[in-house]
């Protein structure tokens, strides 16, 4: 039998070659997430195989596909977790070097259940990890992550004969040609394609033309595991930065940014401005809304209060739910909804019914953005963005938290502003209209302005996002004067400030 994994092992020892490190802090609210070395060795990662093919048998699964992204170890990883599975009794389908959403089409594409992706995703060289579901397009949640971490970290492995590997070919490629069926553009554009040397660069810039882009820019689309330049995360203030003067540099009319394994996209309009993805969701939400009347759209609670006020959503009876921030969440609660789409801050886009499957996934929407451009041939992306109610939005900010300690110190800053709250307090003046709670706590002032304080599900920090619908400056005061203060050295270093 398979030994129980510890966390107590280092590498360099004879114990690390035997027996499987897993600290237990990588498993995550909605994935699985280490520093890989430090964290967990290969044979922990078989132990997380063998682990996740026990629990989908549970689950009455046997078959699933697995990916990995483009790391210096990714492979190695991924085999190790294949080893696992198959020790576990299942029907393996390998794909080979993907992005996520390659990996979740697979699902449908092969019809099959589960999925497991290797991929750090933006994270920083040296972190990998899993994306795992058991039921398209949903990825784990708490309890189905919670039911893994029992299996592994206590050794309940059921090893099963039967268990086997298929390596999949052209599969990449039937992605590529499905997604690029969601836009056919017919007026001229160019297009910077950015993806900060990630695992994205083999396959957008094929996807876009067959969209029908004219011009594609192919901007640091050469994989490069090292990351030279910054780490692919179209949330982060660097890349978006180098998207806006590749922007000025080139006349382009827009510009797309994708994340390291290909499920998020940043956009960078034709003067140059990043337009955080809550804000390119409400666009397309008030595009979409003539089309689909009645529509329900979900939003997670880093994004703007822009939706709940919206006038053209509203013209057209469309409802908006604000849901915990999470991939998973946010894909989970639009299924169960049947939302049309689902948007999150960090930019991940989830488009349902003609428009997408359900998942996340970069290129699905930035088909959608490009069809949204050809039915308003007229407009140029600056000018939906200008037509926006005025919200100034900060960059998401986030202080260093160990992961042993990031939920208590939320819990205590939550309780601080329900206490805030209870009293009629207020900040900068203005009072405390509403403390929603569903995701750490977001705290709403009578001029519609908000802060939002909560625990990273990936990594060990704290989020930090604030709205002001006066003026960047109080924007600004808001994070500096109010939430920065409060949370004191109770956190770290902000990996960005505004």
């Amino acid at each position: 039998m398979f030994s129980a994994p510890r966390a107590d092992l280092v590498a360099n020892t004879a114990a690390y070659e035997n027996e499987p490190l897993v600290k237990p802090t990588g498993f995550r609210e909605y994935d699985a997430r280490w520093l890989f070395g430090p964290e967990i060795n290969l044979l922990g990662v078989q132990a997380l195989g063998l682990g996740l093919g026990t629990y989908i048998h549970e689950l009455g699964q046997s078959k699933i596909v697995v990916g990995h992204d483009f790391r210096s170890y990714s492979t190695s990883i991924k085999n190790a977790l294949i080893l696992g599975l198959i020790s576990a009794g299942c029907e393996v389908h390998d794909i080979g070097l993907a992005l996520s959403p390659t990996a979740y089409f697979a699902q449908f594409d092969l019809d099959i259940p589960c999925v497991a992706m290797v991929t750090a995703s933006h994270n920083e060289n040296g972190w990998t990890g899993v994306k795992m579901g058991a039921q398209k397009p949903l990825t784990f949640g708490p309890d189905e992550m919670s039911r893994l971490k029992d299996i592994v970290l206590n050794a309940k492995f059921v090893e099963r004969n039967g268990g086997k590997l298929i390596r999949v070919a052209g599969e990449a490629q039937r992605y590529i040609d499905d997604v690029a069926k969601r836009a056919s553009v017919t007026r001229p554009l160019k297009v910077i394609a950015a993806c900060g040397n990630g695992t994205a660069g083999a396959f957008v810039v094929e996807a876009l033309k067959k969209m029908g882009v004219a011009e594609v820019v192919p901007m640091d689309t050469d994989l490069d595991f090292t990351f030279p330049k910054y780490n692919p995360n179209p949330e982060d203030a660097e890349m978006l930065h180098a998207m806006a003067h590749a922007v000025h540099e080139t006349e382009a009319d827009l510009a797309f940014g994708f994340d390291g394994d290909g499920d998020r996209c940043g956009v960078v309009d034709d003067e140059g401005e990043e337009i955080f993805a809550d804000k390119i969701g409400l666009m397309l939400a008030r595009d979409l809304a003539p089309l689909h009347p009645g529509a329900t759209f979900v939003v997670d609670v880093k994004s703007t209060g822009l939706y709940a006020t919206d006038p053209i959503l509203a013209a057209h009876g469309c409802k908006v739910i604000y849901w915990k921030t999470g991939h998973s969440y946010i894909k989970r609660k639009s299924a169960e909804l049947g939302a049309l789409a689902g948007f999150e801050k960090s930019g991940h886009f989830f488009m349902n019914g003609e428009l997408g499957y359900g998942y996340d996934c970069g290129l699905t929407a930035a088909a959608a953005i490009l069809a949204m451009l050809d039915r308003n041939p007229g407009l140029k992306l600056s000018d939906m963005r200008k037509a926006l109610p005025v919200a100034f939005t900060s960059l998401t900010m986030s202080p260093h938290c160990d992961d042993e300690k990031k939920y208590g110190v939320v819990a205590d800053v939550v309780k601080e502003y329900e206490d805030l709250f209870a009293a009629g307090g207020s900040i900068l003046g203005r009072k405390i209209t509403e403390v929603i709670t569903v995701n750490g706590v977001r705290v709403h002032l009578e001029d519609g302005s908000w802060v939002l304080v909560r625990a990273s599900s990936n990594k060990p920090e704290i989020v930090v996002v604030v709205e002001s619908t006066q003026s960047e400056d109080d924007m600004r005061a808001l994070f500096r004067q109010e939430v920065k203060p409060r949370l004191g050295d109770r956190v770290g270093k902000y990996n960005q400030e505004i």
